[in-house]
């Protein structure tokens, strides 16, 4: 038996070797370190270029590259700025790097960061309270991503039909609205009806079905299968291109799910934390969903934070072992997410965003209908169809606002969003449509 004095040797004599793997490493790491350290500013076009050559090509961003925020505005490398109209998808709600969401990000990340859920830290519990009383549920249950949170949405609903309702194994079904948007998990690309998300991706996750959105007596036939656990909603589709329901619709819904025992899913990641006006989107109709998923704005946009809100019956039905992430409900997120909160309510963005959107639709409304054919929206998430020639596209329109000094972008080819920070005031917003009428106009 080697004892511990000759493995120590053994030790010893191989450490040279181990010293010149090491050093070997690090004259690589400090080439590559002096390499970006002596890098003179890229020009836009170079940006594109690296990643292009480096990056995966599974974005196509327009031509304009960012390296600065505050506020509503954005300014690209070669100084120039911006009104920022897309909100990175409805995630800066407070404004680019919010000084009070930034100092709860610094403060945090310089005393703890990560500890998994293997321990108790001593946020966790502090932001749990904080969030469920806010919304007014019994538990949350913290991740990462807003798909993750429809991960998340689906596993709690698939187990609360075994557990509670009854239904027979691996015989639970979820209903989704045609025109749902929620990500590109293969879960989520299963329940798309667009083939950009899931063509050449399959097989499908099983037990995923579809109604038409909107449409109340397909929703009611579908739920009167006995298997259905859960109806997964957004109260306005974003991604499809802001598409409003007709009021009364979440009533219905809401209604529908009690009457066949189903739980309603509300994908309030992009449409919730006051973006529509209200604190919620499903708070237009006063109605209570059984789980609402959260993410995006939740962090002010400066990390990765999403949420399942539920009540006790459905949540506990999850034990130990059965769902996690690593990340999920971190020191960092969990005051970051405290930090967003607090500005949303403090700086009352609900109301501003629910007075600047009529606004801006009322402004909208006096464009030209021979360019602009429709415009939709609630609070400050609104789009505007184009009516594509062969001069012009929704595209186009966005490279010209981008050269008049506003950032939007396209969806579904003929959609633009138009999704401003919930900051933004009545000044701002008015130079704003003056720039989107000047540009339409040049059309």
């Amino acid at each position: 038996m080697t004892s511990i004095l000759q493995f120590s040797r053994i030790l010893s004599r191989a450490a040279p070797p181990l010293q010149r793997s090491v050093h070997s490493g690090t004259r690589l790491t400090s080439t590559a370190a002096s390499q970006l350290k002596h890098d003179r500013p890229l020009t836009s076009e170079a940006i594109y270029a690296r990643e292009d050559k480096y990056g995966a090509h599974n974005y196509h961003p327009l031509p304009v590259a960012l390296e600065r925020g505050e506020g509503i505005h954005v300014w690209d490398v070669d100084g120039n700025r911006y009104y920022d109209f897309l909100s990175a998808y409805s995630a800066v709600n407070q404004g680019h790097c919010h000084p009070k969401i930034i100092a709860a990000l610094n403060a945090q990340a310089s005393k703890l960061t990560l500890t998994s859920r293997a321990f108790y830290n001593d946020v966790l519990g502090i932001y749990e309270e904080f969030i469920t009383k806010m919304f007014g549920y019994d538990k949350v249950l913290p991740m990462n991503t807003g798909v993750e949170g429809g991960e998340t949405a689906c596993k709690l609903a698939r187990k609360w039909a075994y557990n509670v309702k009854g239904v027979p194994s691996n015989k639970a079904k979820i209903i989704f609205a045609e025109g749902n948007f929620w990500g590109r998990t293969m879960a989520a690309i299963s329940s798309s009806t667009d083939p950009s998300s899931y063509e050449g991706f399959g097989p499908y996750m099983p037990g995923f079905e579809l109604v038409p959105f909107n449409d109340i007596p397909a929703l009611e036939k579908a739920l009167q299968d006995p298997n259905v656990a859960a109806f997964m909603v957004e109260p306005i589709q974003g991604e499809a291109g802001v598409v409003v329901p007709d009021q009364g619709y979440l009533t219905k819904v809401r209604e529908l799910c009690t009457k066949y025992n189903v739980l309603w899913i509300a994908d309030e990641v992009q449409t919730g934390l006051a973006r529509t006006g209200r604190r919620l989107a499903v708070d237009h109709e006063e109605v209570r969903p059984d789980l609402v998923i959260l993410g995006k704005a939740l962090s002010g946009g400066v990390y990765p934070v999403s949420a399942v809100l539920c009540d006790d019956e459905v949540m506990l039905t999850i034990k130990p072992g059965e769902h996690g992430s690593t990340y999920g409900g971190n020191p960092v997120a969990c005051r970051v997410a405290i930090a967003a909160l607090q500005v949303m309510e403090e700086e009352k963005l609900s109301e501003n965003a629910e007075r600047m959107g009529h606004l801006l639709r009322t402004e909208l409304r006096k464009l030209p209908k021979e360019v602009v054919t429709t415009v939709r929206g609630k609070g400050l998430l609104n789009a505007v169809v184009i009516k594509e020639t062969k001069d012009y596209d929704a595209w186009k329109v966005c490279l010209r606002l981008r050269d008049n000094g506003l950032l939007a972008k396209p969806t579904h080819g003929d959609i633009i969003r138009l999704a401003p920070p919930l900051i933004i005031n009545e000044e701002e917003l008015q130079n704003c449509v003056e720039i989107i009428h000047r540009t339409i106009m040049s059309f």
